[in-house]
């Protein structure tokens, strides 16, 4: 049976019916020239046209959400244990593992698992599986390939206000993180909404910070616990200390008393190598030296006044700008100055001016960076005014290797950290300099354009292949250099231990001659002295005696000159006149002799 279903519409919902037809043209409206109206238009020639048979096209943009990432983490610390078994209660968890370690089908699986568990054990003893066979063919063809260096991050201050980013910090543990520093540094430009935050960034998320640092002041340095990854220390701006706990949050755990702390920003903090893993200790251009306990920052535990005359005084102390500890050497540090001097320190020595060893002078400016070789603790890098300069601890006089003078100032420099003849130098155009003295020592090896303000800060990550810039506007640039300039050369080390002592014994003997030219000068002015002193000591007497004699000396020499004139006058009376003429020509050829000897000799000829 077919199934039919009707749709009715009634006529008048249809609208009305259309009606085509075919019909020739027709002309509706006809309108003819004005011929007085030609003379208002103006006849142009060639007229061109065009006709665009394509239709209108738009184009339009569509920005996308953002989506924000955060980071989030779950700790697991127990599980594993039925219902009713608490695991905090001891009792609890020791009956129910005597009731598991009893049962048959668990004393079979462990036996088994026990098997393969002594076979891997055997195995990873027997054989390296982390061993590289063919690492002298990768190092030959990492030696051809040319320095570069490629921007991976950019991280940028997300204030409005853009502070300059004075120092940075990499995690000591995973170098995915890295503590930035942010204060201004300018002379009364702070800004009144300007924020004293300082940012830990996690740069696997750039575009927020993990963790927001809430500082009574502005950081101008900050650096991380190598000891515990979750301790930060900072110095301010006002001069206090500071210390953070991750763990616990932005705010400080604890801060120093105004009083007790440096009366200048804080420029260098650095950790000291110590059981606790508690100590620090701060410089500050107001010339001092302060160790301190974050356990205790309500007064250092020991200070040093930076007055070179070694008389203790902090009016004649030199403002520091850089620090510098090595592990390795736990009772030696050095402060970079504002004067441009280096001062070499001993802590451990048992007066306050023995403290201070020994002294470099090499920059016009103040010293901005100062950094020891990682290979080599007695050859130290320091960077100011125009140049960069590597120094020896035994030449004290003279660095033993500098750089060409830049036409801007440099900022901040450092070593790397897996080749001793590779270092790193920032300038304030924006330039970050590679040099690696044992292929190029006139120019650097790598020069590269990192922004258009003046970069400010530079740290290195352990592993020697990312960099951080930091900028005067506070944007942290991430770089990764090329394999050749983080990978250890072949006989690099010995190289490098060649050039270094062969530029120190050259720079010995300099100094030697020097000191030698030096002492000579010294004698001849001293000698030079003591002959004026003994004309300055001689008797009035004795002036006037020696005056005497040289007025007589005078008068008798011209007396003989007289006589000597008369005596030729007497023979000239009893020549005849033929010897007159002769005398006359004589005359003529001779030097004019004085008026009185002419006079005689007239007197002479009108006699005879």
């Amino acid at each position: 049976m077919e199934i039919i279903y009707v749709y009715t519409r009634k006529r008048s919902e249809f609208g009305r019916p259309c009606n085509f037809s075919d019909r020739p043209a027709v002309v509706n409206v006809d309108i003819p020239p004005d011929p007085s109206m030609a003379s208002n238009f103006v006849l142009r020639n060639p007229v061109d046209s065009y006709v665009q048979h394509t239709s209108d096209m738009s184009e339009h943009e569509v920005n996308t959400e953002r989506v924000e990432v955060e980071s989030r983490g779950v700790n697991h610390v127990e599980g594993g244990w039925p219902k009713d078994v608490n695991p905090q209660e001891v009792e609890q968890t020791i009956r129910f593992r005597k009731k598991v370690e009893k049962d048959e089908n668990y004393v079979n699986t462990i036996t088994h698992l026990g098997t393969l568990m002594e076979h891997c054990v055997k195995q990873n003893n027997a054989i390296n599986i982390y061993e590289e066979y063919f690492g002298e063919e990768e190092m030959a063809e990492v030696e051809d390939e040319p320095p570069s260096a490629k921007t991976i991050n950019v991280i940028r201050d997300p204030n409005v206000t853009k502070r300059t980013a004075t120092h940075l910090s990499w995690h000591p543990d995973t170098c995915k993180k890295l503590a930035v520093a942010y204060s201004s540094l300018e002379f009364q430009q702070n800004v009144k909404d300007m924020s004293f935050d300082s940012y830990i960034w996690d740069l696997e998320n750039p575009n927020k910070p993990e963790l927001v640092l809430k500082p009574s002041s502005p950081l101008v340095s900050l650096e991380y616990n190598p000891k515990d990854s979750h301790v930060l220390v900072g110095g301010c701006y006002n001069g206090q200390m500071a210390y953070w706990d991750t763990r616990k949050g932005g705010l400080p755990v604890e801060v120093s008393i105004v009083e007790v702390s440096h009366r200048d920003p804080v420029y260098g903090a650095i950790w000291l190598q110590s059981k606790t893993g508690t100590e620090c200790f701060s410089a500050s251009t107001d010339g001092q030296v302060l160790w301190w306990d974050v356990r205790k920052l309500s007064e250092p535990t020991e200070s040093l006044v930076l007055d070179i005359t070694r008389k203790g005084l902090l009016e004649n102390a030199l403002g520091a700008v850089t620090l510098e500890f090595e592990p390795t050497m736990p009772t030696k540090f050095m402060v970079g100055t504002e004067q441009g001097i280096v001062i070499a320190c001993n802590r451990k020595a048992k007066t306050p001016p023995e403290k201070i060893t020994s002294t470099y002078s090499g920059h016009i400016g103040p010293v901005y960076a100062l950094v020891r070789n990682p290979f080599y603790p007695k050859v130290f890098l320091t960077v100011g005014d125009w140049t960069a300069r590597i120094w020896s601890e035994e030449s004290k006089e003279s660095s033993i290797m500098w750089t060409k003078c830049h036409l801007s100032y440099l900022t901040d420099g450092c070593w790397s950290t897996v080749r001793p003849s590779v270092f790193f130098t920032t300038r304030s155009d924006g330039t970050l300099d590679v040099w690696d003295f044992l292929f190029k020592q006139n120019d650097p090896s790598l020069s590269l354009k990192v922004c258009n303000e003046p970069l400010s800060s530079l740290r290195l990550q352990d592993n020697g292949c990312v960099v951080g810039c930091g900028s005067k506007l506070g944007t942290v640039t991430l770089l990764e250099i090329s394999s050749g300039l983080c990978t250890l050369q072949r006989n690099e080390k010995t190289l490098a231990t060649a050039m270094f002592e062969r530029e120190t014994k050259r720079e010995k003997i300099l100094e030697a001659r020097h000191r030698e030219m030096r002492l000579k000068e010294r004698a001849r002015s001293e000698g030079q002295e003591t002959e004026v002193d003994e004309s300055l000591v001689e008797d009035p007497q004795e002036v006037l005696d020696r005056a005497r004699q040289e007025f007589f000396e005078v008068i008798e020499a011209e007396m003989q000159r007289r006589a000597r004139a008369e005596t030729q006058g007497l023979r000239g009376k009893v020549k005849s006149r033929v010897g007159d003429e002769a005398s006359a020509q004589e005359e003529e050829t001779e030097l004019p002799k004085d008026k009185e000897e002419e006079e005689e000799e007239k007197d002479a000829a009108k006699e005879s």
